[in-house]
């Protein structure tokens, strides 16, 4: 007999297979299916992104684009306060890590999030991107460092910036305190938009000799 343990955390329609979490109708809509896509970018299969100037880190993995429901949901977990999306985000993106694990991905060493400037948290409350990562790291059973990551310098929000000007004011701006010598790192972001934010600290962790950074998103505008 189900129970109210097992309903879709999203719709709260029953599920056959509560340990999922979200029903399949949910992940019909959320996980719908990407095309063909360079592992790298994100982007389609034969676009010379990555040729011309390929992205820092050595792997994207997201739940989907930037567009409804997916938007909506990552705006209200972000500034409306509905942190119990969190976990239903967290399991998007679980799932589809696990598409990817089996095709033979190897495990992640460790998982770091991006982190938010103190005054930042301060006025929102919580970081997103910890909610995220403290469900994911529970269901993948890898090592996560909710503070391996510091920033130290602020300055406005992204949106109002273009990209060369998000590159300019990322500049410097973070602080790695953990060891990531050798290990493959997923760093997790909640939406990635220039890439800018996540290319300065994947290439932050490169220089404390990461072998390998995989950027892992809910959306991307990429």
């Amino acid at each position: 007999m189900l129970t109210i343990s097992a309903l879709c955390w999203l719709c709260r329609q029953p599920l056959w297979f509560s340990h999922h979490g979200v029903c399949c109708g949910c992940v019909r809509v959320l996980l719908a299916e990407q095309g063909i896509a360079c592992p790298r970018c994100g982007l389609p299969a034969g676009s010379e992104r990555c040729r011309l100037q390929a992205p820092p880190w050595q792997s994207l993995l997201t739940v989907g684009d930037y567009r409804a429901p997916l938007s909506r949901l990552v705006t209200k977990l972000k500034y409306q306060g509905d942190t119990g999306l969190a976990r239903v985000l967290a399991r998007l993106l679980w799932l589809r890590w696990r598409d990817r694990a089996a095709e033979g991905d190897e495990k992640q060493d460790l998982l770091l999030n991006v982190p938010l400037h103190a005054y930042r948290h301060w006025c929102r409350g919580y970081n997103q991107t910890e909610l995220l990562a403290g469900a994911l790291a529970r269901w993948l059973k890898v090592p996560w460092q909710a503070q391996g990551l510091f920033r130290y310098r602020g300055g406005p929000p992204q949106q109002r910036l273009s990209a060369r000007q998000r590159r300019h004011s990322l500049l410097g701006a973070f602080l790695c305190r953990v060891d990531v010598a050798g290990k493959r790192v997923a760093l997790l972001d909640d939406v990635v938009t220039t890439g800018s934010t996540a290319g300065e600290i994947s290439r932050l962790l490169l220089r404390h000799y990461a072998r390998e950074v995989q950027l892992w998103s809910i959306c991307r505008t990429l």
